[in-house]
């Protein structure tokens, strides 16, 4: 069995998969990562797998949490959180954090279907923009791509002004209501859009060469003030408190979502 049927199973078997709204981008994700030689990320038990009773007594609903990660090399960790309540609470969010020895950028998607609608971002996140050096010649690959399908999808509105410095020129954002327009916008624009990001991401990791003790130390630091800031800003703080407590809520955010060691 290949290390990545095993992740799967190990990770993302509680989950009812066929159920999963994300479950086609998460295929696509595994078979993009597949031609890669992948190894197991240890997560500790206690955060592969969540589950809880909420809702009414009339209508109670399970909630899940899986965690599913991987490392390769270059890569440090690949972190997918994966949540499904209801129709309309269904979760994919994904972290590729790189060693600091190559000069790449982070990978983040963040699929979020809620009752009000789907929240959408995509984007290959300097951790050192004021850095010229710094992923110079990632932008002017990843712009034409994100030109091509944010032309195709309704602006997803401000972001706040802290976060900017931690998004690219290439930083496709949107919001859509719930309903089938919506789910056919997601299949024929946002699916697509996600394929071609990780393409372009891991063409980048396959062309990355070893850069200075000097300026890697640089880029650890900016991944620290990196993962700081999601660990402190993270908006899924909030329902996974509601849904499973403060403890394990602060716990699964600092020590498995960002966690920078």
């Amino acid at each position: 069995m290949s290390i990545v049927k095993q992740i799967r199973l190990n990770s993302l078997s509680p989950l009812n998969l066929q159920e999963w709204f994300w479950q086609p981008i998460f295929n696509d994700m595994i078979d993009l990562l597949s031609t890669f030689n992948l190894e197991n990320y240890p997560i500790p038990v206690d955060y592969l797998y969540k589950s809880v009773i909420t809702g009414s007594s009339r209508k109670p609903i399970e909630v899940t949490t899986s965690t599913w990660a991987c490392k390769f090399k270059k890569i440090q960790q690949i972190r997918a959180a994966c949540i499904q309540g209801s129709g309309s609470l269904s979760v994919f969010n994904l972290v590729i954090k790189p060693c600091s020895d190559y000069n790449l950028p982070f990978f983040g998607a963040d699929f979020v279907t809620l009752p009000n609608g789907h929240l959408l971002a995509l984007d290959l996140q300097p951790v050192l923009k004021s850095d010229p050096f710094h992923t110079e010649d990632v932008w002017e690959k990843l712009i034409p791509i994100h030109h091509r399908w944010q032309s195709l999808l309704p602006d997803g509105g401000d972001i706040p002004p802290e976060a900017k410095s931690y998004f690219s020129p290439g930083f496709l954002w949107t919001r859509l209501p719930l309903g089938n327009s919506s789910i056919s916008i997601i299949n024929e624009s946002i699916r697509p859009a996600f394929k071609e990001y990780l393409s372009l991401y891991l063409q980048l990791i396959s062309n990355a060469d070893r850069v200075s003790r000097e300026f890697s130390l640089k880029l650890l630091a900016g991944q620290k003030s990196y993962f700081t800031y999601r660990s402190e800003k993270d908006p899924a703080r909030g329902m996974l408190t509601r849904f499973y407590g403060k403890d394990w809520a602060e716990e699964y955010i600092h020590k498995v979502l960002f966690n920078i060691d």
